[in-house]
């Protein structure tokens, strides 16, 4: 089934990962976001797709080029960021008069439950949460979506709106929708058509992710990670310790008496070691190194990172050529065991998390042993001095 994969905005709450590349291509367990959401929906169904892009469209382009997983793959370009139903018009040039899939560019399905939601059509993926309240909900009347209620006092179900949709040929023709009271034009009025208009079928997703903020993005590597098969296409010393699923890619090198407590993905000419201690779902990507006796735990090095000699970092999203001096540490829970907060779009709001450490945007340096308090966010090329001890943002 043709498929439209949304992946044209700019990702503000990501930031400052999101910066200078758009959220999609952030990348999870070797992939980026938008290979692994293009990935399961071919396995799920789609014969082709079509991606919408705008932020920061090539490095979209050069993640999937013009076939995925044996899919051709063509673009449309959102101009400006209006809405969803605004991006799924700019791809309605693309679209034959037939059913059609839209998903989200910057989230995790599991693949069963959208195999699902490809046969059921007309459909809307949905997921049980606790307090659907802060959610759009599913308002479901005899097994069949009647609408999306926005965040609703009193919630007609447990079924948040996933963003993953079946919608009829005719849907191309309903496009065109007023703004919202959010200036936008929202995706969920052409749904309300679609209720409308047909018997529309929910389908729970038994896994699900919108990665939206930087502690999610460690919740994708966490589920992506663990998906891994072991694999060692690179350099393992003789006395490196390689346990449970590890994958060390083509010009990796793990030199003598590193140990890595698996699931953990090593990129293409990363060097890990000597005597590093790597664990708890991690990505080395592309290229970085994790220098002598330094313990890296559930943490996610982008491109060319670098983290430098008796240090650690824990819990913490470093990203491109990000460099941390000699000793440096990152701290990664609160003396009061409460959850970390971390700052989203100038608001600091809880993250769920007990355990978080940093997030570092591109070409962050910090100087020989510093330190950095759980919860920090460091910006695109933001310093840290030699024994500097960094409990605010900057």
């Amino acid at each position: 089934m043709q498929t439209v994969v949304l992946a044209a905005g700019q990702g503000t709450r990501m930031r400052p990962l999101t910066d200078s590349r758009p959220k999609p291509t952030l990348p999870v367990a070797g992939r980026s976001l938008v290979e692994h959401t293009v990935g399961t929906a071919v396995a799920a169904g789609a014969s082709r797709v079509v991606v919408v892009v705008g932020y920061e469209a090539r490095d979209v382009r050069e993640a999937l080029g013009d076939e995925y997983a044996g899919a051709p793959v063509t673009y449309a370009v959102q101009s400006e960021q209006r809405g969803t139903a605004d991006a799924v018009r700019a791809a309605a040039s693309e679209l034959d008069d037939a059913p059609f899939v839209v998903l989200n560019g910057d989230a995790l399905y599991d693949a069963a439950s959208l195999s699902t939601l490809y046969d059921s059509g007309p459909a809307a993926g949905s997921f049980r949460v606790d307090n659907p309240g802060d959610y759009g909900v599913l308002d479901v009347v005899d097994g069949r979506v009647t609408g999306v209620v926005e965040k609703p006092a009193d919630p007609p179900s447990n079924l948040i709106n996933a963003g993953a949709y079946v919608f009829p040929a005719a849907a191309l023709a309903w496009l065109d929708v007023g703004e919202s009271e959010r200036g936008e034009l929202e995706l969920t009025d052409v749904l309300a058509r679609t209720c409308a208009e047909c018997e529309v079928t929910p389908v729970p997703f038994e896994r699900w992710l919108d990665v939206g903020r930087p502690w999610e993005l460690l919740a994708a590597n966490e589920w992506k990670v663990a998906e891994l098969d072991s694999r060692v296409d690179g350099a393992v010393h003789a006395d490196a310790e390689l346990n449970g699923t590890v994958v060390v890619e083509a010009g990796a090198t793990v030199r003598s008496g590193v140990v890595i407590d698996g699931p953990a993905y090593v990129g293409p000419d990363a060097t890990v070691g000597p005597n590093a201690y790597v664990r708890g779902a991690t990505a080395v990507g592309a290229g970085a190194k994790v220098g002598h006796a330094v313990e890296v735990k559930n943490a996610v090095l982008m491109e060319g990172a670098t983290v430098g000699h008796l240090s650690y970092v824990g819990d913490s999203v470093l990203g491109r050529d990000v460099n941390f001096g000699a000793g440096t540490t990152v701290a990664n829970l609160r003396h009061d065991g409460a959850d970390v907060k971390l700052t989203v779009k100038g608001e600091r709001v809880s993250t769920g998390r007990r355990k978080l450490g940093v997030v570092c945007g591109d070409g962050v340096k910090t100087g020989i042993n510093a330190s950095l308090n759980a919860g920090v966010v460091l910006s695109t090329g933001a310093r840290a001095s030699p024994g500097e001890v960094v409990t605010r943002d900057r």
